[in-house]
């Protein structure tokens, strides 16, 4: 059996020392540095605020409000469940890079070298459908009265693109630009609440609570999975956490070199392999501290923010659209729109879909940055680490750009609703948390000191999670298996 540091029995690693308990196969050893001193909650907001921003989106402006506009508020109790099953899956992936300053899919390489790149390309593949970007499009079709969707979703990806790759610190951009979303969103509930949300749907909101665990009638098994998976972040996107944690300088994750871009001649982001900490009094109190505001971030900014503004976005949608007539697409949202136009005043409706197409521009942002940083991570780490010419910057670049163009050709040869690719990204998605939820408990069991290893009752919310997203993929994917025949043309 391995020990977990090198040295005798009572002795502590020295500094550079390797330790032993993760595999060396694949990629490089780990070695001994000094955790860092915690920082306050105030100075590590952001990543838990960047995953809630990107999720306030296909989450709260569009599932969760059709779906209240079918069947009512009785099915918010699985919104509560999938936000607080994320929340563990989360901590368990910030466990690895607060322990380590790797990313989660850096330890999952550790074990088997592909591992990275199967979650990189289900990643790509779950976000090359432009569902978040062609929504913002028409909701702002609603503000003007008409025009052509698809140019102005290729307008808008063409400046995500742009507006990514001349950010000096990428993450930087991401989390002013999400912090900027929360910010108006939260605005926008507070009018709602005082002008909009009506005395029945506050009464309606005990229905949610006497019908936990059961399925409305008319509910689609193919809108239980999107439900969950994003109630929330869903997907790669809890993958990502590790980079935007590590980038905002977490744990150990402040010895890995931010990703930065190269116009800007910014040094640029080294191969995020990492290290870990000695079991000595200092870093285990260290340790701890990191822990505890990591939780507390996790808790105040993505819990929080995410079920707070799915419900009320819900209560608003029972207010106005409540058994509207709406097919598998956003029609139901310019007839929210103009059901507030007469219950609150023009300005409201419009409000409305300006806040959406806003919110909705800012998720395809974050979205692709999340999916080409997390692919370009996976590509230096395991495949071009001794490569000088492709850095993880400039292979992340490459990337957003690839991504968009592939996004642009979807749109412009692929007739089909923004909730149908939707649904599908979601799929997708669910299926990748059905496997890495397991790989969590892997690394996070075996990889780590013994101080900061997954204990029993974390363990049992991971199990719960491969079941949970085991069971809702496999129905998801069976029951949308004709769309997606349709969408290619099969």
């Amino acid at each position: 059996m391995a020990r977990d540091i090198q040295g005798g029995p009572g002795e502590a690693p020295e500094a550079g020392a390797t330790a032993t308990t993760f595999p060396t196969k694949y990629l490089p050893p780990v070695t001994y540095r000094d955790m860092p001193e915690p920082l306050s909650l105030r100075k590590v907001l952001g990543p838990g605020v960047i995953a809630a921003g990107i999720g306030l989106a296909s989450g709260e402006f569009i599932l969760w409000p059709y779906i209240t506009s079918q069947v009512g508020l009785v099915f918010l109790w699985a919104a509560v469940v999938g936000v607080v099953t994320q929340f563990f899956i989360n901590m368990e992936i910030e466990r690895y890079t607060l322990a380590t300053g790797e990313t989660a899919l850096t330890g999952f390489s550790r074990y088997w070298k592909h591992w990275g790149l199967f979650f990189a390309v289900l990643t790509f593949l779950a976000n090359a459908w432009p569902g978040w970007i062609t929504s913002s499009a028409t909701l702002v079709t609603f503000i003007f009265g008409g025009g052509n969707v698809k140019l102005l979703a290729i307008l808008g990806l063409a400046s995500i693109a742009i507006a990514l790759t001349m950010a000096p610190v990428v993450y930087t951009l991401v989390e002013r630009i999400e912090f900027f979303k929360v910010g108006i969103i939260l605005f926008f509930i507070v009018v709602a609440i005082a002008t909009a949300i009506t005395a029945d749907a506050w009464g309606a909101l005990p229905d949610a609570v006497t019908n936990f665990g059961r399925l409305p009638e008319g509910l689609p098994l193919a809108l239980v999975l999107p439900a969950l998976a994003f109630a929330g972040a869903g997907g790669g996107q809890n993958l990502v956490q590790s980079n935007w944690m590590r980038d905002k300088g977490y744990g150990m994750g402040v010895h890995i070199p931010r990703l930065a871009s190269p116009v800007t001649g910014e040094p640029e982001a080294a191969p995020g392999t990492g290290y870990t900490f000695r079991e000595d009094e200092g870093n285990l109190a260290r340790w701890k501290g990191w822990w505890n505001v990591a939780n507390k971030e996790q808790l105040v900014s993505f819990v929080a923010i995410t079920i707070v503004t799915i419900v009320l976005m819900s209560m608003l949608a029972y207010s106005t659209v409540l058994g509207a007539e709406a097919e598998n697409n956003i029609s139901f949202l310019e007839a929210e729109g103009e059901a507030l136009m007469d219950r609150v005043g023009s300005w409201f409706g419009y409000l409305f879909w300006f806040i959406g197409a806003t919110s909705l521009f800012a998720a395809a942002l974050g979205i692709v940055d999340y999916t080409c940083r997390l692919v370009a991570d996976v590509l230096k780490v395991s495949y071009l680490r001794d490569n000088e010419t492709w850095s993880e910057s400039r292979i992340y670049f490459l990337l957003v750009w690839v991504l968009v163009v592939w996004s642009a050709i979807i749109l412009l040869t692929i007739q089909s609703q923004p909730l149908i690719l939707l649904i599908i990204s979601a799929s997708i998605g669910g299926f990748m948390m059905f496997i890495y939820s397991g790989l969590l408990i892997l690394i996070n069991k075996r990889s780590l000191p013994p101080s900061a290893r997954i204990t029993g009752f974390r363990t049992g919310t991971m199990v719960w999670s491969v079941l949970l997203f085991g069971t809702a993929s496999l129905i998801a994917i069976s029951d949308q298996w004709d769309n997606i025949k349709e969408l290619f043309g099969l």
